[in-house]
């Protein structure tokens, strides 16, 4: 992204982490990152890892944007990275698996503005223009925050989390993540409906052009998707698009039934289907080609929006975004379109950089997981394996020593 954009490393004042996958229990991602402005002599950076399943990465989000707004900010723009490896032990959770990153340049005067059209624009900073921007396979967009309402939905579950510190792989309820998924969804809405309300803001799925949403794996954002109509639709049975929902069979069920009732979900998934191949599929080039990305997963489904819509009709357009972390943290919010795109999306490259990833054998991927268990926690180690499929420009671990200390290097970018 600092080279894409040619970001000064000096005008950075904030790093913000959003991950789950630890490379040491007390040492930061953040600090390691520190290496990219070593050379600028830029050490005045705040800023720290944020985690909590797949929602440390909107964690970090506000953090960076409240920190904008605040009486600490120094008129530099901040830098949120979100990025994890998502793997599972062998079963049916495995093919969800993926492995994702991205950089968000965020500050005054940007494209994308984290508020919406129908909220009251109050707050104005100058500062240097910001760009959202990319890493491995993901993201350059720009934000700047105006009297920005966020829906929270938090409560404790045990649906996916990682007890073990021998392994890498997650203790996972399948059902339970499913209907928790559901019901941070509800949770979320209702919360920012409620806020907007007090706006004199009658909020609906129809007052945003594309929704947005952190995604375990596509089928998991369809049944999403459904269920923000279905909301929409007890609030106002009579509308419409739902002339053909069995209304008096659907309001009989009782909520905490109405999370697994299979009925309500292949309802509203067919009322949404034509609003989901329209709306919602821009954003799930990242999701279908990357899998679970975790707490990239959310911002890989922006950059792939912002990568599949024509910036001149992406201008002026209201997109939601609904994050999701198990265990659990959720937030729904919204944001517009102010600005050009253009920049972002041809930075990016998004979807030539996806259509070039090579495809390989599922045995390739199942002998890679076995060398992952066997040095996981490995101290005096030099991976193995071709540089051959390295982007130019990445950078890869090149050894770990006794003392368990890492070293990078990177693929030259020619």
């Amino acid at each position: 992204m600092l080279e894409k954009y040619n970001i000064d490393p000096r005008s950075i004042g904030r790093l913000e982490v959003g991950t789950e996958t630890i490379i040491d229990k007390s040492k930061s991602v953040k600090t390691t990152l520190m290496d990219l402005f070593a050379e600028s002599g830029n050490y005045d950076i705040e800023g720290i890892d944020s985690k909590n399943a797949c929602y440390g990465s909107t964690a970090a989000v506000f953090n960076a944007i409240n920190w904008v707004e605040s009486s600490s900010w120094d008129g530099r723009n901040a830098i949120v990275f979100a990025g994890d490896i998502a793997i599972y032990a062998e079963g049916s959770a495995r093919p969800a698996g993926g492995a994702g990153a991205c950089a968000m340049l965020i500050g005054p005067n940007a494209p994308v503005v984290f508020e919406c059209e129908f909220l009251p624009f109050s707050l104005k900073k100058t500062a240097t223009p910001s760009a959202f921007g990319s890493m491995m396979c993901l993201l350059i967009a720009a934000f700047e925050q105006s009297l920005a309402t966020h829906g929270n939905h938090m409560a404790n579950t045990y649906d996916f989390y990682k007890p073990r510190l021998d392994s890498e792989y997650p203790e996972v309820d399948g059902p339970l993540s499913i209907s928790t998924y559901i019901w941070a969804l509800d949770g979320s809405y209702k919360s920012y409906r409620s806020k907007v309300a007090k706006k004199g803001v009658d909020f609906t799925l129809d007052s945003v052009d594309y929704p947005v949403f952190h995604s375990p794996y596509g089928k998991m954002v369809q049944k999403g998707h459904g269920r923000f109509l279905y909301n929409d639709f007890v609030v106002n049975p009579q509308h419409p698009k739902f002339s053909n929902v069995p209304a008096d069979d659907i309001l009989k069920v009782e909520y905490k039934a109405s999370l697994t009732d299979k009925a309500i979900e292949k309802t509203f998934i067919s009322v949404g289907k034509a609003e989901y191949a329209k709306r919602v599929e821009p954003s799930m080039r990242c999701s279908k080609r990357c899998g679970n990305m975790y707490t990239a997963s959310l911002y890989g489904g922006l950059a792939s929006l912002l990568s599949s819509v024509d910036p001149a009709n992406m201008k002026g357009k209201t997109i939601s975004m609904f994050a999701y972390g198990s265990g659990f943290a959720s937030s729904f919010y919204t944001m517009t379109v102010k600005g050009d795109t253009t920049e972002i999306k041809e930075k990016l490259d998004l979807v030539n950089r996806l259509a070039n990833m090579k495809v390989v054998p599922c045995q390739d991927y199942v002998d890679a997981m076995l060398l992952r268990e066997k040095n996981h926690n490995a101290g005096q180690y030099t991976p193995t394996g071709s540089l051959d499929h390295i982007w130019p420009g990445a950078y890869y671990l090149e050894e770990i020593d006794a003392k368990y200390r890492r070293k990078y290097g990177r693929k030259p970018l020619a």
